[in-house]
């Protein structure tokens, strides 16, 4: 069972270690950092989501191990926010906490233990995780950026609520939230998209992965772990240990068992993704955490998804 778990995760690691070689050469410093950040979150993560949307037909799917899956990621996502204060800061930590490495080693992962049954669990948690995390993340930030300009213009600061729907347009028209909404509007048309699009849009979604992780590295290069090992820890032993006992206990509640049930502990169990590493150099906020929180959460992972796939998977 290690060797299914690391040949997942040693992809993963080195090319954070590569990121790390090239922070530590000085080949790129944090303003290219934040500008790479820029590309990959406003191109190539509207181009990933939108092509995975653009194939999803909901009402093909059992939606529920997706909708058990969301119950768990949204009292995490909510218990962090309101543990931390309904801030952007508190907002980019939740969803360290709750997003997991679905794609790049949940799909190696999950295809490896449980083949092409296990994927199709596995691709009705992906777009759900997406959707949820990412759109609540996005309307929580752009709320707390909205609320912080009214309370510093009080003299023009619009009602709550009107400060409320600004935030829910803004974060609406995002680069995130957009193309997945976008996307399932075109599953729903029964369309293709058309073979000379879709290879440059296959390319691009490829990139992200690398490109985020390579990102990570770099950042950590520059970043005191040592310094933030204490909140990297805790956010670790929420996403790595508490999502995938919060998930297995939400699906014996409702019934669930044998391979979805795995699969979707398994997935709970996955490290940060980095998609939470994006938000945090994309708004500014708590990069050195987040970071800190990714390497450490995907390191400890040899260990915990390796204990969580023996439990999922005992007689």
């Amino acid at each position: 069972m290690n060797h299914v778990v690391l040949s997942a995760l040693l992809p993963v690691i080195a090319l954070i270690l590569l990121g790390l070689a090239v922070g530590r050469a000085r080949w790129l410093g944090p303003a290219a950092v934040r500008r790479l950040s820029t590309v990959a979150f406003m191109v190539l993560t509207p181009v990933l989501l939108f092509r995975a949307m653009s194939r999803v037909h909901v009402e093909q799917l059992d939606l529920l191990p997706a909708l058990v899956y969301a119950l768990a990621l949204a009292l995490v996502f909510v218990g962090v926010l309101l543990q931390r204060g309904l801030t952007g800061r508190a907002a980019v930590l939740a969803l360290t906490a709750t997003y997991g490495n679905s794609v790049m080693i949940g799909i190696p992962l999950v295809s490896l233990v449980w083949g092409e049954a296990g994927l199709v669990t596995l691709f009705t948690l992906v777009p759900i995780h997406s959707l949820l995390l990412l759109t609540s993340a996005t309307v929580v930030l752009e709320f707390a950026a909205a609320r912080e300009h009214a309370d510093a213009r009080p003299d023009v600061a619009a009602r709550l609520w009107m400060v409320g729907l600004r935030a829910l347009r803004k974060a609406l028209v995002h680069p995130v939230p957009l193309p997945i909404i976008a996307g399932l509007l075109f599953a729903k048309t029964g369309l293709l998209i058309p073979p000379w699009l879709d290879t440059p849009m296959v390319w691009m979604g490829q990139a992200f992965g690398p490109l985020a992780l390579l990102l990570v590295g770099v950042s950590l290069a520059g970043t005191f772990v040592g310094k933030n090992l204490r909140a990297a820890l805790l956010i670790s032993a929420i996403k790595n240990l508490l999502m995938p006992l919060l998930t297995a206990l939400l699906g014996w509640a409702f019934g669930m068992s044998g391979l979805p049930l795995a699969v979707m502990i398994a997935t709970a169990a996955l490290p940060v993704g980095a998609n939470a590493f994006m938000f945090s150099q994309r708004y500014a906020l708590a990069q050195d955490t987040v970071t800190a929180a990714v390497a450490v959460s995907t390191a400890l992972s040899a260990l915990t998804v390796a204990l969580v796939l023996l439990l999922v998977m005992a007689p």
